[in-house]
């Protein structure tokens, strides 16, 4: 089964959503930074569902990771979503034109979170 990549610097957020996801039954994997995803996507042990990435971390931001992340062959079409406290729509389209697929405004709701897992990355 494919596994759900989080990425988040907040040890809090990532463990809510790794929650959530292993109720429902879907393999996770966790990274507390973009340099420390990146490399674990570029090592490409697991095969990915969807990544699930915070927009403001310090380092490497969200947009970023999502750029570099869509130079990987293997990640060309795995959807992407970015998580964060921003709603600006120049924001949103800064990350669609790195490759995002989607957003989620934080807090995300379980159900909504589940949700948009399964229409946008069905298993």
């Amino acid at each position: 089964m494919k596994s759900v990549f989080l990425v988040d610097d907040s040890p809090t957020i990532l463990a809510s959503l790794s929650a959530i996801l292993s109720r429902a039954g879907v393999p996770v994997e966790k990274a507390g930074t973009g340099e420390e995803a990146l490399s674990a996507f570029k090592a490409g042990k697991t095969p990915l569902r969807m990544i699930v990435t915070d927009y403001h971390m310090p380092g490497m931001n969200g947009v970023e990771l999502v750029r570099e992340a869509r130079r990987i062959p293997a990640l060309r079409f795995v959807p992407i979503l970015l998580l964060t406290t921003e709603s600006e729509q120049a924001r949103r389209d800064e990350a669609r034109q790195a490759g995002a697929t989607g957003w989620l405004v934080k807090p995300v709701d379980a159900g909504k979170f589940l949700s948009v897992l399964n229409q946008v990355a069905p298993a």
